[in-house]
């Protein structure tokens, strides 16, 4: 049985919200609370990829310290424009 679009949305918030650090439950769960609803399908399925990723790697690569990987880049921009307009 599968989850609906809003039973989807609100487990990925929550994973959002409780990464384990910090810095990215701040930065994920701002994305969550203010993008995430409005990514089309294929976006979300993108960026639920990157929820799996380790917190000190998504860090890096979110903040370009480090380029992260090529099956990412587009969930990664994502999450890392939000910051940018966020922060300027």
């Amino acid at each position: 049985m599968s989850e609906s679009r809003e039973t989807r949305l609100r487990r990925l918030h929550m994973r959002s919200w409780r990464r384990g650090m910090k810095e990215m439950d701040l930065i994920l769960g701002g994305f969550a609370d203010t993008i995430m609803a409005e990514l089309e399908p294929d976006a979300l399925d993108s960026h639920e990829e990157l929820m799996d990723e380790n917190d000190q790697d998504l860090y890096l690569w979110i903040t370009g310290a480090q380029q992260g990987p090529a099956h990412l880049l587009p969930a990664l921009a994502r999450v890392s424009v939000y910051l940018q307009q966020k922060h300027g």
